[in-house]
This record gives structure tokens, C-alpha cells and sequence, in this order.
């Protein structure tokens, strides 16, 4: 039975419904799909573990209330104002078993979303997607997912980093193969997956950062299916698109083939990004409807991939993608570096053209033996052949010297890598006994060969008549390095009783560089008629790391699963070691880390969870920090590389506080993390007297700390037809480099702030309203304090209009503000408009006939602004700008043959 309570607000004429569902035996039913309709929109929510609901802030007014749960019979009842006000309890509705003769039950609200301890699954079934629609578009209309201009997708405030079909890696878990090839009415339930690794999966223990990746199930009738799609387009601006794939599932068997040929800035593939004009995407970007990425692409793309099950205990996946990508970036940026007694202005104007061929090839290997022994191995094999011309035009200044010239460098580089991943987990029959081992190699090379040209003239305001200087330099620098890399991990847990366990573990881990450099003066070269090489910029290095740890961890979890904790201890030697050969010099440097472990997880009830956790982490320099030579490539800025550094060591507290609320729909996190880092590597500069030239090295700084926070919240607004995201992020860097040999502490505070309200109307029209405030300030002790302020502010509004259920009209519109940037990116405030017609025929709406326009004011540029030690860099490049395009797409399903 039901029981209603009713509290009415004179004042406001809304009241509170509050109710009770039982079975027929008079037990308090959990999770009752309840939904009331009233003057003022839809309300939906799930009864409690005691059965009981709440509705607030109902309008007065006549009402209808639907029960629903899998096995029972749907119950729907209407009620009167009347009803409501001078009634405290309804007629009793009982909630009877569903009649086995039934062959289906029919569930008028599905939960759209469920909450679960690092899992959260969205039920398709819930939302009311147009046929045509791809994942990619189906992933906008979710709570707390976010899909950028370029494809990438964000959910709860960080980036996807893999998706999965059943389980299995989707073209290798390529994000954007799978959301702009797998439709959304294929998909059962989408689930986002906090994923630590195979490893600590294995273990059943989670350690360190967990990525974000998306597991996707099929509905039941879509897991036997041959389907595809053909799309091509024509537009201005020799605008062009063409691309096809076809696709076939078979109850675990999957194959696939995708291509595409295009120059609209449009990506197949995650693997494989250009080297030249990409950068790392933000949530804040996500309010603009404008290209996110900078310089002009031509992007041809192949790939193909299956999975299939060799035997009843193994399965094998593969995958092959290969993409061709031209990067034309046209730009200008402006560098001020701060010293104590002048600054260096560096004002450029550049082309930078790139040419990116990759192959990426990839097997998957999976099996459980009949001892339920589980072993996994991934072998991954990459090339890319990458061509860059590199064409700057420079301006340099500082209080007394002028340089103006040129600066160009040809480029190609050949990387081939083989990387291998395996995993075998010991299976016991003791419950919780476990052995755990994972093995990663790595070899790789890289060849580059680079002609430099640097010359300007140089005017000195402090001799007389302002006296000119001329300097020219001519380089071929040939690079060669060889890079192999092994990391062993190894763990016995041995379960104490049945709430807690300890781990041995230990962990081995070698990298080996051997790097050969040499640099041909070609200016000499050609003045005495052979090769001349200078040995004072060659190299011939081999450079080691290795370390060892081994580690202890104990771990409770309380008997009504409220809370676990887990402390842990571990003892880490490692060594530094590097070699000249032809000086016949020796640089060693070894050290023993002590890495404590702690963790803190407490579930305050079924809908709000804290965490609490500490981890200590060893990084070592990079290869170009450490090569013991002088790069004069750029003879403006030098770098000098230091054989001496130590490895850094990075302390890290994060703590996380969750709430989720399904009757409301409603969900909340907050995140906050210190970092503090021993031995960080900073920037050592200096100015050379007299001139414009900087040079930069490295050396271990203390004093290095960060303090990062994000939170989102995300609520239905109104009613069920409104969506309200909310986030934010306020990020403070504790910045320490040396200037000219004196200690330089940049204090850096990041904060950005994101709205987003949706709102759909079935059948007729959606829409959007985007806000994102950033701002980027940077304040510096030294010479003299002084503060660098950067804002933006970006408005949009996205709306789409069905005129009928073939006719469709979208409108995009986003405006941003900037200020405080410096140069050619001063004073840009680009508007950006886009919009498309689009018109489905065919039976099924096989076919779509679409006309679009991009950047219709074609104002589309990217600036941004990067701070790093003394130096502040402004940078603004081109975009993809205004164009229309006239583009068809046809799709094709085929169901099997009913046996």
C-alpha cells in the first residue's frame, strides 16, 4: 500500500508529497520507480531502503503518479487539487507480483542514473535520444559529461582516457572511434569506471590517480548486427569529407573497418595526433562552440580492429590504424623574459608546417585457465615519420641591443616502438589469497635530422650612429637514441582474517638511453670543401636508471563495509648513472627513498562516501635535461643539460567527499590534493652580459608545492526537462627556478569557474546555455613584486529545432571576452557562429542530407598564455575558419537471419 502525506505553502501554492510503497505482504519496497507528473513539469525519483519518497515544492494542482518495479504490476493513479489539500491519506494501491503469463514488463521510468562506489551507470532506456543519433551526441545530453568541439570527452572533471564494448577495448580503447562510429540506440547502459589498471585490479587494492574510462553494454538485440555508415561532403574554401566504416558484432565477435579523408580539422583516431598544433584540452574550452584546435589540418585516416573468443577461455582483440595529418599553424607570440635589471622582449611571427605519418598495431591476449589461473599479454607496435619546416621571423630587444632576423630549421624524425604488457594472476582457493604479477618493456629508437639557419642584425643604441653587427649560423644536426625500458611488479596477498590483509610487493625498474649527437657547420662545410664537424656540440652518452622497491601494505574493511583503511611502508634504492665516452667521464648519483602509504575510505551512508589518501612517487629527469652538452640550435636561447640532476620525489595527499541523491537526480564531489615535491627540477637562466641570449639549464630546487581543488554539481532544474551542471577548479602553483643565480618563486593561481543548463523539449527542441569564467595570475618576488593577470569569458547558446521528425535546425552561438594578454593576442573577442539544416529520408531515416555553416563572422583564433619561471609567452595562432559545406550521409543496418 501507499501512504501520502501532504504539506501545503499557502504563500507559494506548492506543496510536499510524501508517500510509503509496500508489498503485498506490507514490506517496505526499495527502489520503486515513482513518478509524478504535475502543472509544473515531471518529477522523478526511486523509493529509499525504507521505502519512502519525497517530492517538494509541487505546484497545486491536479496530479498523476505512476509506480513501476521490475516484477510488479505498474500502478498509475491521478489526484485532484482538491484531493491533495484536505486529505492527509489516499486510497490504498497495492503493488501485486507481476503475472508470469506476461512475457514483458513494461517500465514507464527507468532510473537514468546509478551511483556506485567507482562506477556509474547511465541506463540509455532513460533518455529520449533522436534515432540518428551517434554516441558522441548522446554523451552531451548526460549529466556530468562533457563533450569538447574536438571530440574528447570529460566525465565528472576529468578527461576519457579508454572505452570498452562488453568488456573488451574498442579499437584498442580509442575514445573517438568509439563515439563517432557506435550509434546511441545500440547502447543499453553506458558506465563511467574509475579504472586503476590491470594490476591493482588484479590485487583487488586501488593505488594512485584512477583514469576515467567508459564500458559500454549493447542492448540485446544489437549484439548480433552488421552496421555502417557512408558520409561525403563539399564545401567552400575547398572544403571537403568523405569517410565510411563498417562495422559487425556477433554475441562477442567484433570486426570493424573506418576511414576517412578530410580537411575540416575532424579526427577518427585518439593515436596518432599531429605533432604540430596540439596541445592539451581543458574544461573550460567546453563553453565555446569554436574549433579548439590551432593551424589548419588535412587528415587521411585507415584502421581496422577485431576481437574474437580462440578458445572458450582466451579471447584475442587487434587493431591497425594508420593516419596521414598536415598541421599548417600561421602565428605570432610574444615572450617576455624578466631579469632584475632589464626584461627581453621576443616577438614572433611564425609558419610552422608539419607532416605526421603514424602506424599503430596492437594485440590483446586474455586468458583464464581452467585453474582460473588469468594471463594477459599486449603487444603494441608504433612508427611515425614526422617532417617539419619551421619559419620564424623574430624581433628581440632588450633596454640597450636589437636583433631583427630569421630563424629556420627543416626536420625529420623516424620513431619506431615496441611495447609489451603482461600479467599473470595465481589463483587459490583460499578466498582473498592472491599473487599478482605484471611485466612492461619497452624499445624504442628515435633518428632526427634537422637543418638549422639563424641569422639577424643586430643594432646596439649605446655606440655610436646605432652601429650594426651581422650574425649568421648553419647547422645539420644528426640525433640518434636508442631507449629500452623494463618494469617488473610482483604482490602476495595474504588475507589475515575476513576483514584484513597484507601485501608484500616489489617492484624493479630499469631505463637504459644510449644517445649519439653530431653537428655539421655548414658555413664552414661549404667555405673548405668538406664536412666539418664541432665536437664541443657533439655527444656520445649512455645513461642509466634503475630502482628497486620493496613494500608492505595492510588493509582493513570493517564488517558493515562503512570504512577500510589501509598503512603501508616501503624502501626504495635507486641509481642515477651517465657516461661520456669520449671525455671519459663518469656521472653517478644513488639514493634510498623511504615511501610511507596511507588510505582512508568511509562510506557515511548509501548515497555519501570520503576518502582520504597519501603516496609518495619517484620521478626521474628527462634525457634532454640531463645530456651533458650545449644545444646552440637556437643561438638566441641556449640549453645546457645537467648530467647531475637528481630524480625528483613527489608527495601527494588527495582527499575526495561524494553525494548523490537519486530519488532528485542530484550529484556532488569535491576534490582537493597537495603536492610537494623534494628535488624538483627547475629552470636554471641566465642572461649573458651584453647580448640578447639566454641560457637555460637545470638544477634540484626545494621549496616546490601545489594545491589543487575541483568540485561539480549537477542537479534537474525546475523539473526533469531542465539539467543544471555546475564546476570549478582553483589550482595555486608554488613555482621556485633561478634567474641569473638567484632564487625566483613565481606563485601561479589558476581558477576557473563553468555553468551549463540544458533544456529539452521532446520532439520539438533542445538547448544549451554555456558559461566559463578563467582567470591566470601569476605573481613574482623578484627583482621587485609585480603581478600578471590574464581573464576570459566565454557565453554560448546552442539550440536545435524540430520542425518535424525529418527537418532539423541548429543554431550555435558563443562569445568570448579576454583581457590582459599582451601583443596580437591583445584585445581578441572572437563571436562565433554555426549553424546547419539537416533533412532525414529514406525508410528508417537511412539517409541525411545536411547543409552547415562554420565561424559565419569569421572570427575564429586561438590565443592562450603559458608562465614558466621568468618567462610569460602569448601566443595566437590561426583556425579553422569560415566555410559552408553540403554533406550526405547514408547508414545501413543488417540483422541476421532468424534461424
Amino acid at each position: 500500500m501507499v501512504f501520502i502525506s501532504v504539506t501545503v505553502n499557502a504563500q507559494s501554492k506548492k506543496i510536499t508529497i510524501e508517500g510509503l510503497v509496500v508489498d503485498t505482504a506490507g514490506i517496505p519496497l526499495k527502489g520503486v520507480s515513482v513518478r509524478l507528473i504535475a502543472p509544473g513539469g515531471a518529477f522523478t525519483q526511486a523509493s529509499a531502503a525504507n521505502g519512502r519518497y519525497t517530492f517538494t515544492g509541487v505546484p497545486l494542482g491536479q496530479i498523476r503518479v505512476t509506480y513501476s518495479l521490475l516484477g510488479y504490476q505498474i500502478t498509475d493513479k491521478a489526484y485532484s487539487a482538491t484531493e491533495l489539500v484536505t486529505k492527509s491519506s489516499l486510497p490504498t494501491i497495492i503493488l501485486s507480483p507481476q503475472s508470469e503469463l506476461l512475457k514483458e514488463v513494461v517500465i514507464v521510468k527507468t532510473i537514468p542514473v546509478i551511483y556506485k562506489q567507482d562506477t556509474v551507470q547511465y541506463n540509455m532506456n532513460a533518455y529520449n535520444f533522436q534515432k540518428r543519433l551517434l554516441l558522441e551526441d548522446a554523451l552531451k545530453q548526460l549529466p556530468n559529461i562533457q563533450v569538447s568541439r574536438d571530440g574528447s570527452v570529460f566525465a565528472f572533471g576529468k578527461p576519457i582516457t579508454s572505452v570498452q564494448v562488453e568488456g573488451k577495448k574498442f579499437f584498442g580503447g580509442d575514445v573517438l572511434t568509439a563515439t563517432r562510429n557506435l550509434p546511441a540506440d545500440f547502447v543499453k547502459n553506458l558506465q563511467i569506471i574509475d579504472y586503476y589498471g590491470d594490476y591493482n585490479t588484479s590485487k583487488g587494492t586501488k593505488s594512485g590517480e584512477p583514469e576515467k574510462i567508459i564500458n559500454i553494454v549493447l542492448k540485446d538485440d544489437k549484439k548480433k548486427i552488421v552496421f555502417g555508415q557512408v558520409t561525403g561532403g563539399i564545401g567552400t574554401e575547398d572544403r571537403y569529407l568523405m569517410s565510411g566504416g563498417i562495422n559487425k558484432f556477433n554475441d562477442g565477435q567484433e570486426l570493424s573497418l573506418i576511414g576517412s579523408i578530410n580537411n575540416t580539422n575532424t579526427s577518427l583516431f585518439t593515436f596518432g595526433s599531429p605533432s604540430g598544433g596540439s596541445r592539451e584540452r581543458s574544461m573550460g574550452e567546453l563553453a565555446d562552440f569554436a574549433d579548439p584546435t590551432d593551424g589548419l589540418n588535412t587528415t587521411t585516416s585507415l584502421g581496422g580492429s577485431f576481437s574474437d573468443n580462440l578458445t572458450k577461455t582466451t579471447t584475442v582483440n587487434g587493431q591497425y590504424t594508420f593516419t596521414k595529418r598536415q598541421n599548417l599553424i600561421d602565428g605570432n607570440s610574444l615572450l617576455q623574459s624578466v631579469y632584475s635589471n632589464n626584461s627581453i622582449f621576443n616577438q614572433e611571427d611564425y609558419q610552422v608546417d608539419t607532416k605526421d605519418f603514424s602506424h599503430r598495431m596492437a594485440l590483446n591476449f586474455d586468458s583464464k585457465f581452467k585453474n582460473n589461473d588469468i594471463l594477459k599479454i599486449e603487444p603494441v607496435f608504433s612508427y611515425s615519420r614526422t617532417y617539419i619546416n619551421n619559419y620564424r621571423e623574430k624581433k628581440l630587444r632588450n633596454n640597450v641591443l636589437t636583433n631583427d632576423g630569421t630563424y629556420s630549421s627543416i626536420s625529420k624524425n623516424f620513431s619506431p616502438n615496441l611495447d609489451i604488457d603482461a600479467l599473470y594472476s595465481k589463483f587459490f582457493k583460499k578466498p582473498g589469497r592472491k599473487l599478482v604479477f605484471n611485466m612492461r618493456m619497452s624499445a624504442g629508437s628515435s633518428s632526427k635530422d634537422e637543418q638549422v639557419t639563424d641569422r639577424y642584425i643586430i643594432q646596439d643604441a649605446m655606440k655610436k650612429n646605432n652601429s650594426y653587427s651581422f650574425f649568421l649560423q648553419r647547422q645539420y644536426i644528426e640525433t640518434v637514441s636508442d631507449n629500452r625500458s623494463i618494469k617488473l611488479n610482483g604482490s602476495y596477498i595474504e588475507p589475515i582474517n575476513s576483514q584484513s590483509s597484507l601485501e608484500v610487493s616489489y617492484e624493479f625498474e630499469r631505463n637504459d638511453i644510449d644517445a649519439d649527437r653530431r653537428v655539421e657547420d655548414l658555413e664552414r662545410s661549404q667555405l673548405l670543401g668538406y664536412m666539418v664537424f664541432i665536437d664541443s656540440l657533439g655527444l656520445n652518452y649512455d645513461y642509466k636508471y634503475s630502482s628497486n622497491q620493496t613494500a608492505i601494505n595492510y588493509q582493513y574493511d570493517s564488517k558493515d563495509k562503512k570504512f577500510k583503511y589501509n598503512l603501508g611502508f616501503g624502501v626504495q634504492p635507486l641509481e642515477i648513472s651517465g657516461r661520456l665516452y669520449a671525455e671519459d667521464e663518469q656521472y653517478t648519483y644513488d639514493n634510498v627513498n623511504l615511501i610511507p602509504t596511507a588510505g582512508f575510505k568511509w562510506k557515511i551512508n548509501d548515497q555519501t562516501d570520503f576518502s582520504i589518501d597519501y603516496m609518495g612517487k619517484n620521478n626521474q629527469p628527462n634525457f634532454y635535461q640531463i645530456q651533458p652538452i650545449r644545444d646552440v640550435s637556437n643561438s638566441q636561447n641556449i640549453i645546457v643539460g645537467n648530467p647531475a640532476l637528481k630524480a625528483e620525489f613527489t608527495n601527494r595527499i588527495s582527499s575526495r567527499f561524494r553525494k548523490s541523491i537519486v530519488s532528485k537526480g542530484q550529484y556532488f564531489e569535491a576534490n582537493l590534493s597537495y603536492n610537494f615535491v623534494q628535488n624538483k627540477i627547475a629552470t636554471d637562466k641566465i642572461s649573458l652580459n651584453n647580448t640578447t641570449v639566454q641560457q637555460t639549464s637545470y638544477q634540484n630546487m626545494s621549496g616546490y608545492y601545489d594545491i589543487r581543488s575541483y568540485y561539480l554539481f549537477s542537479s534537474p532544474f525546475i523539473s526533469d526537462d531542465f539539467q543544471l551542471n555546475i564546476n570549478g577548479n582553483g589550482d595555486f602553483y608554488n613555482n621556485v627556478s633561478m634567474v641569473n643565480k638567484a632564487l625566483v618563486t613565481n606563485r601561479q593561481f589558476i581558477y576557473s569557474q563553468s555553468m551549463q543548463l540544458r533544456y529539452m523539449i521532446d520532439d520539438i527542441m533542445e538547448s544549451e546555455f554555456n558559461g566559463n569564467y578563467m582567470l591566470n595570475s601569476a605573481t613574482y618576488k623578484w627583482p621587485f613584486k609585480s603581478n600578471i593577470t590574464a581573464h576570459s569569458f566565454v557565453l554560448s547558446l546552442g539550440n536545435k529545432f524540430y520542425f518535424n521528425e525529418h527537418m532539423t535546425l541548429g543554431v550555435e552561438v558563443s562569445q568570448r571576452f579576454n583581457d590582459g594578454y599582451r601583443g596580437t593576442a591583445k584585445n581578441v573577442n572572437p563571436t562565433v557562429i554555426n549553424s546547419y539544416f539537416e533533412c532525414t529520408f529514406l525508410p528508417n531515416k537511412l539517409a541525411m542530407l545536411r547543409l552547415q555553416g562554420f565561424d559565419l563572422l569569421n572570427q575564429n583564433t586561438g590565443i592562450s598564455r603559458e608562465i614558466l619561471g621568468n618567462d610569460i609567452l602569448d601566443i595566437r595562432n590561426n583556425r579553422l575558419a569560415r566555410y559552408f559545406m553540403l554533406s550526405l550521409n547514408l547508414r545501413l543496418q543488417k540483422y541476421p537471419k532468424k534461424s
